[in-house]
């Protein structure tokens, strides 16, 4: 048998026909890679045999006692108004190579055992540096005593803003769900975030608001940037491969869907627990429709949430247009770092937090300091933190129910109230 080399013309007509893939292949991929991702969040593995119980002083299951700064008695559960219960709230605390420490740092500052932590260094760190951050929780007594900090071992590639970082959200927010079934509200932290109020400040604030308020900047404008963010069409290798790999961007846009109404805003936020659950394990198709859209377009992150939100009748009344976040912006929307220079702005705004820092930058140390008392590798003192070392006060644990707010929480009222009493608290067309 001969084998007999194809012409020039079918070589060239050939090659020409490679080279001009047509975008519908490039769509039916990313809507493949799309519905993979939809099946590893809504698909849950076997659930992993129940946990040895935390620590009893922690949680000895009565009532909340508050305590208050500026007078000596304090509400008991034989007052005619005790205060509520506090929520949980449950952090997904994410960062990248040589974040380490930064997620070290943040954890400490946000710490409370009666919320949830997950911790995720993404794959542009290396796997020494995952073991070595979980090695570092582990090797913390109060944290082994809570059992309420996690890490997660097997990764995600990660693109800041682009579809990869909303699946790596989606995927915490699925492991968080899983791992407690008993915390109120989700909040997404970068490494390059930092707090602004205590946990004991946050938790009694919130512990009198409903626990289905989503707090998440919303807006139905689309201007010509979000337009030079929508209608491109790209690829996030990040989605389906297992090594980095540059972006890649199609020549053809697409016009705006007409079947929801899109909303941009912020990619960060305080949700509850209804709404994550709405979005990973609901019925509803919308959640999941939009993910497809979105998996290959380069705004997905702040479009996501607030287009669930705003779209579903069963949230867009819950829907509070503020992420409680401070951060300053350019004239092309690009975030400042924020620095020494910004910390009365930081104070007057009474948000419970900011971004983004540079790593250690000395406002950080100020923020401790000054408005959370917290020393350098210890958590931020609360009521339930029993010691008298002016060193660490969170050596001797108590009930985590007792909380002990501050100044931030009188800064964070004030702000609460004047979102509140704006009038643009739910999701309006502009």
């Amino acid at each position: 048998m001969h084998h007999h080399p194809p012409s020039s013309g079918a070589a060239s007509a050939a090659a020409t026909t490679t080279a001009a893939i047509p975008s519908l292949y490039i769509l039916l991929g990313t809507t493949l890679f799309s519905l993979l991702l939809l099946l590893s969040l809504t698909t849950a593995p076997n659930r992993p045999p129940p946990p040895s119980e935390p620590h009893p002083s922690l949680f000895p299951r009565h009532h909340r006692t508050l305590f208050h700064d500026n007078q000596n008695d304090q509400t008991t559960p034989e007052d005619p108004l005790p205060p509520p219960l506090p929520p949980s709230l449950a952090y997904l605390i994410s960062g990248s190579a040589n974040d380490s420490g930064r997620i070290i740092r943040l954890l400490y500052s946000t710490y409370h055992p009666i919320n949830q932590y997950l911790l995720h260094l993404d794959r542009s760190a290396s796997q020494t540096d995952r073991d070595a951050l979980a090695v570092t929780v582990q090797s913390v007594p109060l944290f082994r005593a809570a059992q309420n900090v996690h890490v997660i071992g097997k990764a995600d590639y990660v693109f800041s803003s682009w579809p990869s970082a909303l699946a790596s959200t989606l995927h915490g927010a699925s492991v968080l769900l899983r791992v407690s079934s008993n915390w109120d509200w989700f909040i997404n932290l970068s490494a390059a975030d930092y707090p602004l109020v205590t946990q004991d400040d946050l938790l009694h604030i919130l512990s009198y608001l409903p626990r289905d308020l989503n707090f998440v900047n919303h807006t139905s404008y689309i201007g010509w940037r979000q337009l030079r963010k929508l209608k491109p069409i790209i690829v996030d290798p990040a989605l389906y491969l297992t090594e980095n790999h540059e972006m890649f961007f199609a020549t053809e846009k697409r016009p705006l869907p007409d079947a929801y109404r899109l909303f941009t805003g912020s990619s960060v936020g305080i949700l509850s627990r209804k709404f994550i659950e709405f979005c990973i394990l609901g019925t509803d198709n919308l959640p999941r429709t939009l993910l497809m859209y979105l998996s290959n377009t380069p705004a997905s992150t702040s479009v996501y949430f607030p287009t669930v939100l705003c779209n579903s009748h069963q949230f867009n009344r819950t829907t509070i247009n503020h992420s409680l976040r401070y951060t300053s912006l350019d004239s092309r929307q690009q975030p400042f770092l924020l620095n020494s220079t910004n910390f009365n702005d930081l104070i007057h705004d009474g948000r419970a937090f900011a971004s983004p820092f540079s790593p250690n930058d000395p406002v950080l140390d100020r923020i401790d300091q000054e408005l959370l008392q917290r020393n350098p590798g210890k958590p931020v003192p609360g009521g339930w933190c029993l010691g008298d070392s002016s060193e660490d006060k969170c050596s001797l644990w108590g009930d985590a129910d007792v909380l002990k707010p501050g100044p931030g929480a009188k800064r964070l009222e004030k702000c609460l109230v004047e979102v509140l009493s704006s009038g643009t608290t739910q999701c309006l067309d502009e």
